[in-house]
């Protein structure tokens, strides 16, 4: 059963999470907007096509920053307590800290199931509309351009590799393709084409501009043309950049996809479990952060609630800063996923204990 002192403080706890929230999201939607609004009109987007961006992209961006505004929620209303001696008067009435902090748990638990929900559930689909968005208009001429830096190289199997200059995920076309077949160290044949298309209905691709060369032994053997229907193993899935597609699978088929690209021996897996471990990671989070955040607000300091803001805002972009770095950690090098991913959660974990301790004396 919850008391008059948990429903005041867990009201509180939610109201300023979500008013933090709604502060903050229209402020990124008005930075967005008068960074890209020439792009926009340069390229003609239909405000439909507008206003189905801007919905992924507020899913998108809460995600993104869900640590932060949980944090800074949390460190302003409590500050707030303990600056009109709230917290002093509770504490004084006998509760202890601990009893304190049940109604902060319970908010945490709250804020960390709706997080996982929307992790599983709504932001891969957020992320593929966001992203489809900037590939098709924010980063290119237009709805057939494609940006010139989502390179994908990609090993299909033990012998094969594909490569792609660009994909667009709506028209599901790639341009400068080329794909390699060698037995050891030799090449057996080389195909190129300018385009490819995925047929979803007849389940084949289209070469568009295609030169295809067979390395013989006494010479090698050459086919062209101008279109041609064809099957391939790899799925349309492997023309797709490396972290977009990671970010737009659902929880059951990452874990799939995941699978696949281990059995192909692929180079890049480390990518995409940073993208799978961070899904539990990120509502962790919330606990520990909420701690802390009441271990650092909870005393009434001498230069008031800035003192705790600015204590407050250094912590949480350390946060940040040291998610950062340990996600491309595990990206870039050969450090373990999981341990990458789980290490600010760990260190700050500990952090965590230490002033709760203290905040307890």
């Amino acid at each position: 059963m919850l008391k008059i002192i948990d429903k005041y403080i867990l009201k509180r706890y939610l109201g300023t999470f979500t008013v933090m929230l709604l502060m903050f999201i229209p402020i990124g939607i008005v930075i967005d907007v008068s960074e890209k609004v020439n792009k926009m009109i340069e390229n003609k987007v239909a405000f439909s096509a507008i206003a189905r961006y801007y919905l992924d992209f507020t899913i998108y961006f809460a995600n993104l920053l869900f640590p932060i505004f949980l944090f800074l929620s949390v460190l302003w209303f409590t500050s707030k307590l303990a600056n009109n001696t709230e917290i002093i008067a509770i504490l004084s009435s006998g509760i202890s800290f601990s009893r304190f902090l049940r109604p902060y748990i319970i908010g945490a638990t709250i804020v960390s199931l709706f997080a996982l929900v929307m992790t599983i559930f709504l932001v891969p689909r957020a992320s593929a509309g966001f992203n489809n968005f900037r590939y098709m208009y924010l980063n290119a001429s237009g709805p057939e351009g494609m940006r010139d830096n989502n390179d994908v190289f990609r090993q299909i199997s033990k012998d094969e590799y594909i490569f792609v200059s660009n994909f667009n995920e709506v028209s599901k076309m790639a341009f400068n393709f080329s794909m390699e077949k060698f037995d050891g160290d030799k090449l057996k044949y080389k195909l190129l084409a300018s385009r490819i298309k995925w047929n979803p209905i007849q389940k084949t691709y289209t070469l568009y501009n295609y030169n295809k060369r067979k390395v013989g032994k006494f010479g090698d053997i050459i086919e062209s043309g101008e279109v041609k229907d064809t099957v391939f193993k790899f799925d349309i899935e492997d023309l797709t950049p490396v972290v977009y597609i990671a970010e737009t699978l659902p929880l059951n088929e990452l874990n799939k996809f995941i699978d696949k690209e281990k059995a192909r021996g692929s180079s890049n897996i480390n990518v995409y479990l940073v993208v799978l471990y961070k899904k539990y990671s990120i509502p962790v989070s919330a606990f520990i952060l909420t701690i802390i955040a009441v271990a650092v607000s909870s005393m009434k300091r001498r230069g008031g609630m800035g003192t705790n803001l600015a204590i407050g805002i250094l912590l949480a972009f350390t946060f940040v800063f040291l998610d950062k770095v340990f996600g491309v950690l595990a990206e870039k090098s050969s450090a373990p996923p999981l341990i990458a991913v789980w290490t600010p959660n760990i260190i700050f974990g500990i952090l965590a204990l230490y002033l709760l301790r203290n905040a307890k004396r």
